[in-house]
Order: C-alpha cells, then sequence, then structure tokens
C-alpha cells in the first residue's frame, strides 16, 4: 500500500514539473544568421513553425515556375540580407526563398515576418 502512494506520488511530482504551454520542437531546422553567404547560426523550429515554413533549402522550383521579379521584393529586406538581383526569387507566406538559377534549388530561407 504505501509503495502505490509513493509510486502515485512520484508520478504527481513529475506530471507537475512540466510547465503547461512546452513546446514540441521538429528536427527541421532554419539558419538565422549569414555571414558572406555561409550560415553560421541555426534555429530548431517548433512544429508549428515547421509547417508554416513550408520550402526547405535544396528544393527544387523547376524553370517555369512563377518567380517574384527582384525589384517587386520589399527594399528593407534586400538591404537587410543583401539579395543579390543575379538569383531568383519566391516570395510567399511571409517567407523569401532564394532560388540559384542554374539549379532552380533553394539556397536560402528568409523568414520575412518574424524580423
Amino acid at each position: 500500500m504505501t509503495k502505490t502512494f509513493l509510486a502515485l506520488g512520484a508520478a504527481a511530482v513529475a506530471l507537475t514539473a512540466m510547465p503547461a504551454d512546452a513546446k514540441r520542437y521538429t528536427n527541421v531546422t532554419k539558419c538565422t544568421k549569414y555571414r558572406n553567404g555561409h550560415c553560421v547560426q541555426w534555429k530548431r523550429l517548433t512544429a508549428k513553425q515547421a509547417r508554416r515554413a513550408g520550402y526547405r533549402v535544396g528544393y527544387r522550383f523547376g524553370p517555369r515556375y512563377g518567380y517574384t521579379a527582384y525589384n517587386s521584393l520589399p527594399r528593407t529586406y534586400v538591404q537587410r540580407y543583401d539579395l543579390n538581383p543575379r538569383y531568383r526569387y519566391v516570395y510567399r507566406d511571409n517567407y523569401i526563398y532564394q532560388v540559384d538559377p542554374t539549379t532552380y534549388a533553394v539556397t536560402r530561407v528568409i523568414d520575412a515576418l518574424t524580423r
């Protein structure tokens, strides 16, 4: 009987120790800081952020995709992230995807909403 009470007490302590708003993290990461075109800082995304993130680095859009014109991108993001007109860009769902024009693969994902 005492072992049962001890087990219930330990379970109660274990359940109350976990915060109520604990976030579930995924294995999806994104770059949060670039230096000279290379990622120097990564951020692990929560499940909600991963669902919103959409396309990842390496995804290929293809040559016939409707890309966003370089001149249509907001100037603040062009200056802040040093965007170059030689790349192609997709701007949707508050994300800017930088696409290599030769391979059509996403090389950089910029979260335009949180910045």
